[in-house]
């Protein structure tokens, strides 16, 4: 079998806990539009999207909450860290989420932060429905499960 082609993209955050509170549908990437600062402090490698989720302002889709340190050398000019930040999605895309927050109650939560093969800064998000805490307990069990049936065949066979 030949070796997979290796994508050049740098993950820089990831929100892990995402899969456990919500139930995820449609996954999206999305441009950011960032500062100057911005941009070299995500090259640094440093960013944390856990406790941000993107919100409807208008007809626009923007980023609440992720946190861009700022950048070391940058002095005076520097970003704000927590500062709202806009999506670059298409139109049909942004009426879709809008339509799907608005009707649906579901929220659009980051995933995943990361420079793609060009150097520019993509987001992955997603439509995402909130669990309950029985499912939470459901998916907790399953994930036990998968790994103790895991260990077993790693043991037995």
């Amino acid at each position: 079998m030949a070796p997979q082609p290796q994508s050049k993209s740098k993950l820089i955050a990831e929100n892990r806990r995402a899969r456990f509170d919500y139930f995820l549908e449609d996954n999206i990437e999305a441009g950011i539009q960032l500062l100057g600062t911005e941009i070299k402090a995500l090259r640094d490698g440093r960013a944390n999207i856990a406790e941000s989720y993107a919100a409807v302002e208008g007809r626009e889709i923007v980023l609440i909450n992720a946190d861009i340190p700022p950048y070391k050398q940058a002095n005076r000019f520097n970003h704000e860290p927590r500062r709202p930040r806009k999506l670059l999605l298409h139109r049909k895309q942004i009426d879709r989420l809008i339509g799907a927050v608005q009707r649906d109650g579901q929220t659009i939560i980051p995933l995943k932060l990361y420079l793609n093969d060009a150097g520019k800064a993509k987001l992955e998000i997603a439509l995402a429905k909130g669990k309950k805490l029985h499912d939470k307990r459901e998916a907790s069990a399953e994930r036990d499960w998968q790994r103790d049936k895991a260990r077993l065949m790693r043991d037995k066979g």
